[in-house]
């Protein structure tokens, strides 16, 4: 909500690092989901979450891959979920609440980034959308019994500062006329946030609260491909070398830095009570209005007042409901 995006003040800043984050928590005995928890970001908050004592579950379109992946982590297991198809989403949460686990943080952190070419699922939804949004959002309700049994459950779903430009195309989501990749991404990572907002509002009294993160640009240490160094070089993220630019002071991050705030929505005690908000550099984010453009040494990525709208969560939590028939 956007009356509770105020600092919390924490200890942490932009360059802390997830383990930085979970120093001295002990999650023994806590049951957690990561989507997409074997790639790059989300491989890191698996690893530092069950380091910290938890089991997770790493939920993979491609099991042998991420089974690869997260090979050596003591206490992970990888189960197979296609986020795109509502078949495979209903079997792993059908196969979750059977087994009894309650299930204590959720990170929904699989994505789809800057596709340059329109791509629609075998429903016809765009495929950003249907994959950070509409597949996340399935889950989530799929899996409320679990949370429930829980008594105390987050759900953590990884946006990004391109929120704030984003916008819900409510007539067109799929992009039947203007699609382009930044819009594509952006609309998807604008639902992550009204999805929190209306999760939380929904779910506080059930003791699950949510968060959406905003882990930095995180763009891992390369080699990048050749074809997309030009435009990385005018954005600042890459040096003449094509060496990735770290400077977490203007969000642009390590891959254990941007794992930090992801982390910290997920287990941080400094959030017990708090719920609904948009999280940055390990701390609730504040709301800025100002329309700031991207340049080489600034990424605006505060909250502001369109991304947490009441009434547009409400609004995309019907939608989202109607498009899952």
């Amino acid at each position: 909500m956007i009356n509770q995006q105020i600092s919390l003040d924490t200890p942490f800043t932009a360059a802390s690092t997830a383990s930085d984050v979970l120093a001295g928590l002990d999650l023994t005995g806590k049951e957690v989901i990561v989507t997409g928890g074997h790639s790059r970001l989300g491989r890191e908050v698996t690893r530092t979450l069950a380091a910290a004592g938890a089991t997770v579950t790493v939920a993979s379109r491609d099991t042998a891959r991420a089974a690869e992946a997260v090979a050596g982590i003591d206490g992970v297991r990888v189960e197979q979920l296609d986020l795109t198809d509502p078949v495979s989403v209903d079997a792993f949460a059908s196969r979750w609440n059977e087994s009894g686990r309650p299930l204590h943080i959720l990170v929904n952190s699989a994505a789809v980034l800057f596709d340059p070419e329109l791509r629609l699922d075998a429903r016809g939804i765009e495929l950003a959308f249907s994959t950070s949004h509409l597949g996340h959002f399935q889950l989530t309700r799929a899996l409320l019994p679990a949370l429930r049994a829980a008594h105390g459950a987050r759900v953590v779903t990884v946006t990004s500062g391109a929120a704030r430009i984003g916008e819900i195309r409510w007539d067109d989501l799929s992009f039947s006329t203007g699609y382009n990749p930044v819009a594509g991404y952006a609309q998807s990572k604008h639902a992550n946030t009204l999805f929190t907002v209306e999760l939380d509002r929904r779910f506080a009294a059930d003791n699950i609260r949510a968060f959406a993160v905003h882990p930095g640009v995180v763009m891992g240490p390369g080699p990048h491909a050749p074809a997309r160094l030009d435009s990385l070089r005018a954005q600042g993220l890459v040096d003449d070398n094509g060496e990735t630019i770290i400077n977490p002071e203007v969000g642009k991050k390590t891959i254990e830095q941007g794992a930090a705030t992801v982390v910290f929505g997920a287990a941080s005690p400094l959030l017990d009570g708090v719920g609904g908000v948009y999280l940055k550099d390990s701390d609730v984010a504040p709301i800025d209005d100002e329309v700031r453009p991207m340049t080489a040494n600034s990424i605006p990525a505060d909250a502001n007042s369109a991304m947490l709208d009441g009434d547009d969560a409400s609004r995309l939590w019907h939608l989202s409901e109607q498009l899952l028939g």
